[in-house]
């Protein structure tokens, strides 16, 4: 059973995470992370990941537990009414229900078992947290594998990641590598994965490439592009088509047209 407990405050110690809500790297730091909103804590229920609480109006509890639905244990919900919970920074965003989870033990890379064929997303110096976000959700729209977390990118698990995920961080592996390029090499070397480059500065479309077999699409900086370290590996450098003068798309919608592509190549191959 879980334990619940009704607040007229939110001085209440087990309730520093939620206070907090502008200092992500601090609750990363921790090992923890917040889910906000419906969709999102009804993906986490639904993950399995641990729970260490949650936080909510007495309307959301009714709603996302109704008796006698039986629901995961060993945590507690904190009840508090609308006004007190509008207290907590970005309420229309959280909508009255957050709740704080455990970071996963991340998968090592070595040791994680990939199809062949098989698509792998790779994240190089992302530095705006709603971007990778954003790209995880495309990843599990277009049925990406794993994604790679290079050392210089934002974790996937920082609180506007996951909730610009809308929870799809809770249904893909995600791989921190404390080195992008030896990862790489290590995914080439094994599996003979090719390496595409999502490169604004290259002349080769994105409409002519073949993106089926096992590959890797690499992300790079907002600002800068993908670092002349990974370059070095020589991947194939691919770009998609602009027009009326524009240079390129922001990195998530990049990630959505090139997955996108990827995807109607690999169905049709079938």
């Amino acid at each position: 059973m879980n334990q619940i407990q009704f607040l007229t405050s939110l001085d209440v110690p087990a309730l520093q995470p939620y206070r907090t809500l502008r200092r992500q790297q601090e609750h990363l730091d921790q090992g923890i992370f917040v889910a906000e909103g419906e969709k999102v804590v009804r993906r986490l229920l639904a993950s399995g990941l641990p729970i260490v609480s949650m936080l909510m109006t007495p309307e959301w509890h009714a709603k996302i537990f109704p008796a006698p639905v039986s629901v995961p244990s060993g945590f507690t919900i904190y009840l508090g009414e609308k006004p007190l919970l509008q207290s907590i920074v970005g309420f229309r965003m959280h909508q009255g229900i957050m709740a704080v989870a455990r970071v996963p033990v991340p998968p090592n890379l070595e040791e994680t078992s990939l199809p062949t064929p098989h698509l792998v997303v790779a994240l190089d110096g992302l530095a705006h947290v709603e971007n990778v976000g954003v790209v995880v959700r495309n990843c599990a729209a277009f049925g990406v594998h794993a994604i790679l977390v290079g050392e210089n990118s934002c974790s996937p698990y920082l609180r506007r990641a996951v909730r610009n995920s809308m929870g799809a961080v809770f249904a893909l592996p995600i791989i921190h590598v404390p080195s992008l390029r030896q990862s790489l090499l290590h995914l080439h070397e094994r599996y003979s994965t090719r390496l595409i480059a999502a490169d604004a500065h290259t002349q080769h479309s994105l409409y002519s490439a073949d993106l089926q077999g096992s590959i890797c699409i690499i992300l790079g900086n907002e600002d800068t592009g993908i670092s002349a370290d990974v370059l070095s590996l020589k991947p194939e450098r691919i770009t998609i088509p602009m027009q009326n003068n524009t240079d390129s798309l922001n990195v998530a919608s990049a990630s959505a047209v090139f997955l996108s592509e990827a995807a109607r190549q690999r169905v049709h191959s079938r």
